[in-house]
């Protein structure tokens, strides 16, 4: 529930405190109350103002979470907290809160009419009980910075956090330690351009046509200008972007650079680091192309510098930086100081330099002041292909709908917004990316357009458990060929012997991914009221995005047989 009291006696003196209420279902059947967002000098984190939850008949708990640290102690506006409180618990007419249990263990909560009455808050939150200025009260919060890294073929079992343990990675688990790790959250694709496409639009690759294959060399596909990405959808909130690695979204015509897309500034190459020829290219918008001969085994290092170097220049704004890391795509090209360091590798001497890498982005921010200003996101475009780890979990990069493909790490870190140490099995996935960045940058999602992505900001909050998504469709090139659902998964077709191969309906696979995230034992046949569910999820899927679907095989893909499966 989110409401804005009005303090103060007179209109010159008055102001507001934004607050958020929201009630959990704690595992003793006593509600909480949680009151975020008091900007400082409101603190309420004091003994008077534990004391008063008392006063909510022994049944509540009352957490107050102030957004900022004073640098300064502010005694003087606790003094009125216990009387304010209590005033709130025993407002004339007041009804409880209700909670609505849904199985998740905590909800959201639902409150009656007349409970927490504005004049009653009003009259208790008087400038000139509390000794707060109006100017004070009324100072904007500027929005969270966010620093999305996105890795490239980086599997489910390739660091520790998402329990890998033969690549040591200390940095991106600390990463985790101070955050929230998304154990069930999908890549837009199980392959870099739809998947990429997915995550800077929010929606399903199929609606931006470039749900087929990978762009190649001679391809002339591109991310079209119709498209609304990330970097333009926060322009509104006066964000400035950057995207300092891997594009892939197309290297010919309006598609190029990525300058069109609404990104101020883009240093990086225009597709994987295996594709020839490569090119390291720089640009300002509406400034000219420059482009330097890549050094491989430089290069992720000349990604994180650049990145660094554009948050620095903008630490006063709020930004949008998505690192693009062009590893551990194959072949690998390890910086010299981590060449042989891994017992995994060369592969594992990469993941060893994207680790250094997030540990040296968390120590900038810090630096800079803007640790508890950025949220921090690390995942990766799709699962590992020839080489790296998929935790268990089955298939590869490119292996249909299955989650090997498609089921990446996700690890979120925001102090004092998202949850340290915790995991979350909430299902999600990249196309909630834009929708979630508008709602923290206070500006609604592109008009006109048609989102598959949802607002997961509760959800990385911790404030509650249940995904906004009844399912996620999951395709092969631009096929919907499997279903996700908190519980469920069910699939329809696998590779076999080089082709797709159906598996529905003689040998329909449904798996209960909770207890099975492998998907090694199908239970088709002891459900089949869900089985039938399932199917009909597949086909009502398969009728909304077949008008989406391209009606001929793309050029470069009908003149080469070597399909390169990026």
């Amino acid at each position: 529930m989110m409401f804005e009291t009005v303090i103060g006696d007179t209109p010159a003196r008055s102001a507001t405190i934004p607050m958020v209420i929201a009630w959990l279902d704690r595992r003793d059947d006593r509600p909480s109350l949680i009151i975020l967002s008091l900007p400082p000098p409101y603190r309420a984190a004091s003994p008077n103002a534990l004391q008063a939850a008392k006063t909510f008949e022994k049944r509540c708990t009352l957490l107050c979470v102030d957004r900022e640290r004073s640098r300064q102690p502010q005694p003087r506006p606790f003094v009125k907290a216990r009387r304010i409180l209590t005033r709130l618990a025993h407002c004339e007419n007041s009804a409880t809160p209700t909670i609505d249990r849904k199985g998740s263990g905590m909800s959201e909560a639902k409150f009656s009419r007349g409970w927490l009455r504005r004049d009653v808050v009003s009259a208790a939150l008087g400038t000139a009980a509390l000794g707060i200025s109006s100017a004070a009260a009324s100072k904007p919060r500027r929005p969270s910075n966010i620093v999305l890294i996105v890795c490239d073929d980086l599997g489910y079992g390739d660091i520790g956090a998402t329990g890998g343990r033969t690549i040591r990675t200390p940095n991106i688990d600390r990463l985790a330690g101070e955050g929230t790790v998304f154990t069930d959250y999908y890549a837009a694709a199980n392959l870099c351009t739809p998947s990429r496409a997915g995550l800077l639009t929010g929606r399903y690759p199929v609606r931006t046509g470039l749900g087929y294959q990978v762009i190649l060399v001679d391809d002339d596909r591109g991310l079209p200008q119709s498209e609304v990405t990330i970097a333009e959808a926060l322009k509104p909130a006066g964000y400035v972007s950057g995207l300092f690695g891997k594009w892939h979204l197309g290297h010919r015509g309006p598609a190029w650079p990525p300058t069109n897309h609404g990104f101020d500034r883009f240093f990086g190459i225009p597709y994987s680091h295996d594709m020839t020829p490569l090119s390291l290219f720089s640009v300002d918008a509406g400034g000219p192309i420059r482009s330097e001969p890549a050094d491989l085994p430089q290069l992720q290092q000349r990604f994180y510098a650049e990145a660094e170097r554009f948050i620095t220049a903008n630490a006063a704004k709020p930004f949008f930086v998505e690192l693009a890391l062009s590893a551990p795509h194959l072949p690998e090209h390890p910086h010299a100081p981590f060449s042989g360091t891994s017992p995994a590798g060369d592969y594992g001497d990469v993941v060893g330099e994207i680790d250094s890498i997030v540990g040296r982005l968390l120590d900038r921010l810090k630096q800079l002041g803007l640790d508890r200003d950025t949220m921090v996101l690390f995942t990766s475009d799709n699962g590992p292909w020839f080489e790296g780890s998929a935790g268990g979990l089955r298939q590869r990069k490119g292996g249909g709908g299955y989650d090997g493909g498609y089921r990446v790490p996700l690890i979120v870190r925001q102090p004092g917004v998202v949850p340290a140490n915790h995991r979350s099995n909430t299902m999600t996935m990249a196309i909630d990316f834009l929708p979630t960045f508008c709602a923290m940058a206070g500006v609604a999602p592109p008009a006109g357009v048609t989102l598959d992505g949802r607002d997961i900001m509760p959800v990385l909050r911790g404030a509650t458990m249940v995904s906004p998504h009844d399912e996620l469709v999951l395709f092969d090139n631009e096929e919907p060929v499997a279903i996700r659902t908190q519980r469920w998964k069910f699939v329809a077709s696998d590779y076999y012997r080089g082709r797709r191969f159906p598996t529905d309906p003689l040998y329909p696979q449904l798996y209960d991914v909770a207890a099975d995230p492998s998907e090694s034992y199908s239970l088709a046949s002891r459900y089949p009221e869900v089985l039938a569910d399932m199917r009909s999820r597949l086909q009502r899927a398969k009728a909304t995005f077949a008008p989406f679907k391209s009606k001929t095989i793309p050029p470069v893909f009908a003149r080469s047989a070597a399909m390169h499966q990026d």
